[in-house]
């Protein structure tokens, strides 16, 4: 709801204030008082195209703020939100226009892109009348419009809407991996062939090369420790040290003890020399490799690595694509009973979504006669009895909203054609039909505000007094800032401004002045009479604000 407005230096006016209520808003005045200025002042801060020249004369520069209160729930929070701007109960809008024509605008102290702008103005303000390029008049909005007035819930169309495509996808990639398949399977039955045939595993290209480089160091270390092993036996070490102690032995007796301790000494060199023997010989046969092993290993790495080159992935990898090949090669084989599977279930889908689709089109044609109904009824008290609206229902693509087209139309006199809302007559009588449409869809308020711009032009009377009472019972709730010159509009009104235009000094300014009861009388009473108000005058305006 709008709460307040502030325009500095726009057009005739210099500064104005304006706090709005909820309800029934009516600004009244002479024709050319200014009232186009204030929709012209709002509108730059909506975000709304506009004219370029708004700047007063004499100014540098033009701004305008508007505040909302948002509720709970209100749609501007998500265009706030997706734009990073922390939304809270209030939304101040301020633009500010220069002479030359550039622009810059802030949301709660955020600046902000005029998209963003625009976004949020469509969350809070419709304006109705030929300006409304985004509301009613707009024939993309009319089916969500409809669906709103019958209560129809499409939101199992959606869900099977996505299952169709999803289901279409599958089809399609299987159809398409096939169809590759297919084109290469003499190809892929040769690759498939290589690969069981090799059967490479997961991590053995690295267990190859482990291997492959402890057999090549075996290689290079097994003579010198073969020299060793030969040092310290029986060949070598071992029988020497063998032969003098066998020798001091034989001549101990006859030492009187000196070589004991030699002796002693020997025999156990000569069982250190065992041991190492012994330790010796047992690495020589850990070091022990078949003369065809290494060959081998390095024939089955060297072949790993090789057709991973040539599939150009990693020989890590080669047993992951091995696996992929193998099931390409089994779907190329049993394709025609996957096809199968998946078109089952494409036609599946479709035929819930083509169901659920023609259950929303008959709820929808259901929906539009009672609209057109409604609408009827609306219709005859606004002076609009020889008009007719239909609310036309053709075929269109399907979608996730279904697979019909909606859009209102209306016929102004009998045996003419129906056409689009956007394509009638302007001014007071397309206004007259917004409203009457604005009357019939409206269920709640989201806190939305709307305008009408002289909804009352070239009626008066009953018409005007209907005009005025729906006005107000579409207020309810909500929020209308109505801009009339009908009297019987005016009085319906739960808060009234009056928009004059003075002339102080050489400056023309327009002024904008909340009135008081009395001064409704006298308003009022001007619209009755004229520039002559009267006593009859007077107690006409208190008869209607009484009605």
């Amino acid at each position: 709801m709008l709460t307040a407005l502030e325009i500095r230096d726009i057009l005739l006016i210099d500064r104005l204030d304006l706090a709005f209520q909820p309800g029934l808003n009516v600004l009244t005045g002479e024709t050319g008082a200014g009232k186009s200025i204030l929709l012209d002042a709002l509108g730059l801060a909506l975000g709304w195209k506009g004219r370029a020249d708004l700047v007063r004369a004499g100014a540098t520069q033009g701004e305008v703020t508007a505040v909302f209160d948002l509720v709970p729930d209100h749609p501007a929070r998500t265009v706030l939100a997706d734009a990073g701007i922390e939304a809270g109960d209030e939304l101040i809008l301020r633009r500010v226009t220069s002479l030359d024509g550039r622009r810059t605008a802030w949301a709660n102290d955020r600046r902000v892109s005029a998209e963003v702008l625009r976004n949020l103005g469509a969350t809070l303000v419709e304006l109705q009348g030929q300006q409304d390029d985004g509301g009613l008049m707009n024939p993309r909005g009319h089916r969500a419009l409809l669906d709103a007035f019958g209560a129809i819930e499409t939101a199992s169309l959606r869900t099977l809407w996505r299952d169709r495509a999803r289901a279409a996808a599958d089809l399609a990639a299987a159809e398409a991996a096939q169809s590759r398949a297919r084109a290469d399977e003499d190809w892929l039955r040769a690759a498939v062939a290589e690969l069981d045939k090799l059967d490479p595993q997961p991590g053995e290209e690295a267990e190859l090369d482990a291997r492959r480089r402890a057999m090549q160091a075996v290689e290079r270390i097994r003579a010198d420790v073969s020299r060793a092993h030969a040092a310290v036996t029986e060949s070598g070490a071992e029988r020497q040290v063998a032969d003098a102690l066998r020798w001091l032995e034989g001549a101990a007796d006859r030492a009187e003890g000196r070589l004991d301790a030699a002796i002693a000494a020997l025999t156990r060199a000569l069982v250190e020399l065992g041991e190492a023997g012994s330790e010796i010989e047992m690495a020589l046969r850990a070091m022990d490799v078949s003369p065809g092993e290494l060959e081998a290993v390095e024939e089955r790495l060297f072949a790993i690595r090789g057709l991973a080159k040539k599939h150009r992935v990693q020989p890590d990898d080669l047993g992951r694509f091995a696996i992929e090949k193998r099931l390409e090669l089994e779907a190329l084989d049993s394709g025609g009973t996957g096809i199968a599977a998946l078109r089952r279930a494409v036609d599946a889908a479709e035929a819930a979504y083509s169901a659920e689709a023609r259950r929303v089109s008959q709820a929808r044609a259901t929906a539009a006669k009672a609209l057109d109904a409604a609408m009827a009824g609306e219709l005859a008290p606004l002076k609009l009895d020889r008009a007719r609206f239909e609310t036309r229902m053709e075929s269109a693509e399907p979608g996730p909203e279904g697979a019909d087209a909606v859009t209102f139309t209306v016929a102004t006199n009998p045996g003419a054609p129906a056409g689009p809302l956007n394509r009638i007559a302007s001014g007071g009588e397309l206004s007259r039909f917004l409203l009457a449409l604005k009357v019939c869809l409206t269920r709640a308020s989201n806190g939305l505000t709307l305008i009408f711009d002289e909804i009352d032009r070239g009626v008066g009377g009953a018409t005007a007094d209907a005009v005025g009472r729906r006005l107000q019972r579409l207020a309810e709730g909500g929020q209308i800032l109505v801009v009339t010159h009908a009297p019987q509009v005016a009085a319906r009104g739960a808060h009234h401004w009056r928009v004059e235009k003075r002339v102080e000094g050489e400056a023309t300014l327009s002024r904008v002045v909340p009135l008081s009861d009395d001064q409704r009388v006298e308003e009022l009473a001007r619209m009755l009479a004229g520039d002559t108000v009267t006593t009859a005058a007077r107690e006409a305006a208190r008869a209607l604000l009484q009605a």
